[in-house]
């Protein structure tokens, strides 16, 4: 299992870290994992779990 950082994730979905957590509020993108007092992280597989979903919804139309 690989954590992603919060650069790392932003990079890979192409959101702002803003508009990623307001996804995560939302309950639209995979929480995050709190990793100490000052450091969260995502599980990489999740994020690419909820990448591929988009594509899929991008076949189907």
């Amino acid at each position: 299992m690989r954590i992603l950082s919060k650069r790392q994730v932003k990079e890979l979905v192409l959101y702002s870290p803003q508009h990623i957590a307001r996804l995560e509020k939302a309950g639209k993108f995979p929480q995050r994992v709190i990793l100490g007092p000052n450091r969260v992280g995502w599980v990489e597989q999740e994020v690419l779990d909820w990448l591929q979903e988009r594509l899929d919804c991008r076949e189907k139309t």
